[in-house]
């Protein structure tokens, strides 16, 4: 199947699934299917000097390259492909995987879509008119030639911005990746896609509606963290010491729906190793690697859901193994957006106080004040 690799894939594949697994970071069948998605971007004719590199060994090289973060040079020794061959697949297979998989990362532009999204935050995470957790990211590169300070970011390591919106269900349903590392937090925000189109209304997200059992109206909104503006459409948690009781309440409860961002990073960077080394390679490149490992994840986040029997569609609770489980250890392979001091505007903070006060009574949960260490 395989070429060079063919013994070892067929032997792992009949006599030890899980060591196929955690090779390719899917079994079997899921493998079989990526591949029918991507094939015909990446199938070679063969010519008279040689036969062209079967279209399952592109894709197995290209995964494992995501899977380790090893050099071309260690996988020129597994595949025995030569190292500028590997160079060209890696870079051809990721741009396929961008292009076949588009409709696992969809944003969504009519507002049935961004409700349901909201049901699954409110059934599952207990935040209600929620639309997605916002959070960004450094992921760490080789510095490149003659970059200067350009890529420096204030943790002493160069990098380029992973912007992410994600679901209730761990999905990524916006990316943005590539600015430098040494842009502030505002100039992450203000440059990218998501906050055009979030000021133009392109979105079509629903209009104010009330909390649940509650006659209060309120927004939909994103939740986010200090990182980032208070906005009517950006829900950031209160800034300080000195808080009242009411108001770690409601840090607590954005917390627990912000924080499914932090356990999709932690994720992408436990099943993608190339994370967790500075990745070489142009930004060019490092921007088409974290897109594919982001396509990926929604991929293998959509098999996981079916198989739970979980559509996008069902708003059922899911727990899973994340309340057992500390995601944000291993999301350290990304370094956070440095914290901003954003003042918020008048109209912002009045949505922000409705909330404070529905979680405080209303919308009230058993658990939030022994969460908050309150008695």
């Amino acid at each position: 199947m395989l070429g060079c690799c063919e013994n070892l894939m067929k032997e792992l594949a009949l006599e030890d699934p899980e060591g196929y697994r955690r090779y390719l970071r899917m079994d079997t069948e899921t493998f079989e299917l990526l591949l029918s998605y991507v094939a015909p971007s990446i199938t070679k004719r063969d010519t008279n000097m040689r036969e062209a590199i079967p279209a399952a060994e592109r894709l197995a090289l290209t995964l494992r390259f995501l899977a380790t973060g090893e050099t071309q040079s260690s996988l020129h020794f597994q595949f025995r492909i030569g190292v500028s061959t590997i160079c060209g697949i890696i870079m051809q297979v990721c741009s396929a995987i961008c292009q076949n998989l588009h409709e696992f990362m969809e944003t969504p532009v009519c507002a049935e879509d961004w409700k349901l999204i909201a049901l699954d935050f409110w059934q599952m995470w207990n935040f209600p008119n929620c639309i997605g957790a916002m959070d960004g990211k450094h992921v760490k590169i080789s510095p490149p030639p003659n970059s200067g300070s350009v890529f420096y970011n204030y943790k002493g390591d160069h990098s380029v911005v992973l912007l992410a919106l994600v679901d209730a269900k761990l999905q990524f349903i916006y990316v943005d990746v590539g600015t430098n590392g040494r842009v502030s937090d505002g100039g992450v925000w203000d440059k990218c896609s998501l906050k055009r189109a979030l000021d133009g209304e392109d979105l079509n997200i629903p209009v104010a509606t009330c909390l649940p059992k509650c006659s209060v109206k309120s927004p939909y909104v994103i939740v986010a963290d200090d990182a980032f503006p208070l906005t009517p459409a950006i829900m950031k948690p209160y800034p300080g010491r000195g808080m009242s009781a009411e108001e770690r309440i409601f840090n607590y409860r954005l917390s627990r729906a912000r924080r499914v961002s932090e356990n999709a990073f932690g994720i992408l960077a436990t099943r993608f190793r190339i994370f967790r080394a500075a990745i070489n390679g142009s930004p060019a490149r490092v921007r088409m690697y974290v897109l594919a490992a982001c396509y990926l994840h929604n991929f293998l986040r959509a098999r996981t859901l079916l198989a739970q029997g979980l559509s996008r569609e069902q708003g059922e609770t899911m727990m899973e193994e994340i309340e057992s489980s500390n995601w944000q250890q291993r999301a350290a392979a990304f370094v956070p957006l440095r914290r901003g001091l954003w003042r918020g505007n008048w109209e912002a903070k009045l949505y922000r106080h409705k909330l404070m006060e529905y979680f405080n009574s209303t919308g009230a949960v058993p658990w939030q004040n022994k969460m908050c260490n309150l008695h």
